[in-house]
């Protein structure tokens, strides 16, 4: 993919240098395009090293190769990070005084802003209102985390860290570039992947774990990874999306609404509470299905055998099944090593789910890899079977399922 990595004149600059590396590790192209202002910040020198490709931040450059036009379309994705409140107020005014804004007003693919600035100045009405202009736009625009900002000031502002950003651009990029719809002075982004705007989504990522005393647990060997591209792809897709995550082993997308648990009680807790009040949810997460009868509140000694009595844990996704809505779609998942699409079925008629997806497991191949292979059911039978590819794009193939049984006008 071409990826365009807009850099705009503030502290936060030097995350994005992490980001130009993720992103070159996974295969992508960068063309690093920094205002004249971010360049006081991290040089041309260094994003040339690292981008492999010559740097230029304003319109006179390379004149004859009509850069400012050229970028624009031929991008995949155009992500501002970190964006500066002048940076947005000048993509809402369609500014084109330099390679960046040009290049945002010629992009025809989606374009993701990172905001990064002091607290008052996020929270600034101008600032907002641009940011809603943005938005109206089909701009994707990342909430900024709170935390430490310049100097002594903390509070919203702060720049995501770059491994929570990738994990929220592989979900834009896991698809094929948009196309315009037309062509010319009428040219317009075709939002055709933009087919989740308006909608609450609700994901369960990780393992959980069941304590046996307090540095022992039982848990399993799911790493989160798929359930994170699931709530990256949504995100990109333009859902609103709340995600509940266990034990994982990657970052967390930047900008999503997030709640972490440890066991499966709490997993269930929070579960069935967001799950009232989204279009959809997909319960990837792998809840330990057993927990010890008695939790010893001291580290059990090497002295002997240990009779762990077991008990069963809370079903979450036939709760969740038992309170859906009409029109609400439920999507659980069915990680096997020997049954087939007959058990898969029957636990989807069992949760009183839409969909099941079944993932073969066997011999642990897909806990933690960057591939997965699933075979997506209905009522009916197969909607889709997608083998070896990225979990980034099962996540979108499990999303076009989904998205083709919300009802129109979603649930309120």
């Amino acid at each position: 993919m071409n990826v365009v990595l807009g850099v705009s004149g503030g502290i936060a600059a030097y995350k994005a240098c992490t980001l130009l590396r993720l992103l070159k590790e996974a295969g992508h192209e960068v063309t690093v395009v920094p205002t004249e202002a971010a360049l006081n910040f991290v040089g041309e020198a260094t994003w040339e090293a690292l981008s492999g490709r010559p740097v230029a931040s304003g319109v006179f450059s390379d004149v004859s190769d009509v850069k400012h036009v050229r970028l624009g379309r031929q991008a995949d994705l155009v992500a501002v990070v970190p964006a500066t409140a002048d940076l947005l107020a000048r993509a809402a005014a369609g500014r084109a005084d330099d390679l960046l804004t040009s290049t945002l007003l010629t992009a025809t693919c989606p374009v993701v802003f990172a905001p990064a600035m002091h607290t008052e100045m996020w929270h600034h009405a101008a600032t907002r209102a641009n940011v809603a202009v943005l938005r109206e736009r089909g701009a994707h625009i990342i909430e900024p985390d709170s935390g430490r900002l310049t100097g002594a000031d903390t509070g919203p502002g702060r720049l995501p860290e770059p491994e929570a950003l990738f994990a929220l651009l592989k979900g834009f990029l896991s698809r094929p570039s948009l196309t315009t719809t037309r062509t010319g002075a009428n040219a317009e982004p075709n939002t055709s992947q933009r087919d989740l705007v308006g909608r609450r989504v609700l994901v369960t990522a990780g393992g959980t774990r069941e304590a046996i005393d307090p540095v022992r647990f039982i848990g399993n060997h799911s790493s989160g990874r798929q359930g994170v591209a699931l709530a990256a792809a949504a995100a990109a897709r333009g859902a609103e999306v709340t995600l509940i995550a266990a034990h994982i082993d990657t970052a967390l997308p930047a900008g999503i609404e997030a709640h972490r648990v440890e066991t499966t009680g709490q997993l269930y807790d929070a579960t069935v509470k967001a799950a009232a009040g989204v279009d959809a949810a997909v319960l990837a997460a792998a809840p330990a299905d057993f927990r010890p009868k008695h939790t010893s509140e001291r580290k059990l000694k090497r002295d002997g055998d240990v009779d762990l009595a077991l008990t069963s844990t809370a079903d979450i996704a036939a709760a969740v099944g038992e309170r859906k809505r009409d029109g609400q779609v439920l999507v659980v998942f069915a990680a096997e090593t020997h049954d087939g699409p007959e058990h898969a079925q029957a636990k989807r008629a069992k949760k009183g789910a839409d969909l099941v997806v079944l993932n073969d497991v066997s011999g642990g191949a897909v806990f933690g890899a960057a591939e997965n292979s699933v075979t997506v059911f209905d009522e009916r039978g197969v909607v889709d079977s997608i083998a070896g590819a990225g979990k980034e794009s099962v996540a979108d193939a499990i999303w076009d399922a989904v998205a083709a049984r919300l009802p129109a006008g979603g649930l309120g």
